[in-house]
């Protein structure tokens, strides 16, 4: 019996309990900190009720008059309705899924399972692409996107999806894949399988949480990527959610941030369905594979 429980015991509490006043305490300071947490997206939705010459004077969350136009207004003010932006963001976000999970978890079995020469190193290589940021690596990409005639395409945000592009969701997987018993590898080659089938119907179906972690993360960072989607698309018809937002703001003229506040919640609502769906794969994947 430790010496916390002795004092529980004296005291006349029983052992994993606290004091009320402190569990007060501690569940106050939660709160708290969840509003602040949540402060910004609270304001985000108050302010896509209000008029927009009153949003940034009023600092009330609760909007003195609730003008739903904004997201009449919002929905029809740019060249298309915004359901057309929804869908290009779905489209290049959906192929991004599929391209990450083929080829990313083929990459993953290959370095956990397969033997070939320089092995570590390749590894560390590809380890080593993480840690380079967008903005050394968009001036080539975009030389080399330009000369296949790919620019103002959906290809340079796609294509390379499908060649293990990110190096995050390959660590990911071979960190999961390794936690998997070789004995199933095993079993499978003495019942003549080879690398593909014992790719395909042992390590992928025991790889879902690892394969669901990666289709949220890559929905999420896919769907709010704004630098890479404004440099490689520039036809108005062609644009996803987050450069449609960005063309609410006119220096010329103005900004209209209602309608603009209105299309943000609005463009925040796949995001969290995506989440909720998964969020049960996406903590075993996380706890799985050691991420913390």
């Amino acid at each position: 019996m430790t010496s916390e429980t002795l004092t529980r015991v004296r005291a006349g509490r029983p052992p994993g309990t606290e004091p009320r006043g402190k569990g007060l305490l501690k569940h106050a300071m939660i709160v708290l900190f969840g509003f602040v947490m949540l402060y910004p997206l609270l304001w985000l939705l108050s302010s896509s009720f209000k008029p927009t010459e009153v949003i940034f004077r009023e600092p009330s969350l609760l909007p003195s008059k609730v003008q739903f136009s904004n997201y009449t207004d919002g929905w029809t003010a740019l060249a298309h309705p915004f359901e057309h932006y929804l869908l290009n963001s779905a489209l290049i976000a959906v192929l991004a899924i599929v391209g990450n999970l083929l080829t990313c978890s083929l990459a993953a079995y290959a370095f956990a399972r397969v033997e070939f020469p320089l092995k570590k190193l390749w590894f560390a290589l590809m380890l080593g692409t993480i840690m380079l940021p967008i903005h050394v690596l968009i001036v080539p990409q975009y030389v080399l996107f330009s000369k296949l005639d790919w620019i103002n395409t959906i290809l340079p945000l796609v294509v390379p999806k499908f060649l293990a592009h990110d190096a995050f969701f390959v660590f990911l997987m071979v960190q999961f894949i390794r936690g998997l018993p070789r004995e199933l590898d095993e079993a499978a080659r003495l019942d003549g399988c080879g690398h593909f089938r014992i790719y395909a119907r042992i390590v992928m179906p025991l790889c879902l949480p690892a394969l669901a972690t990666s289709a949220v993360f890559t929905f999420i960072w896919t769907w709010n990527d704004f630098f890479s989607q404004l440099i490689f698309l520039t036809d108005p018809d062609k644009y996803t959610v987050p450069v449609a937002l960005r063309s609410f703001m006119d220096a010329q003229s103005g900004t209209s941030w209602g309608p603009l506040f209105a299309m943000s919640v609005v463009a925040l609502v796949p995001i969290f369905g995506f989440f909720l769906a998964g969020q049960r794969y996406l903590t075993r994947g996380i706890a799985t594979t050691g991420l913390k």
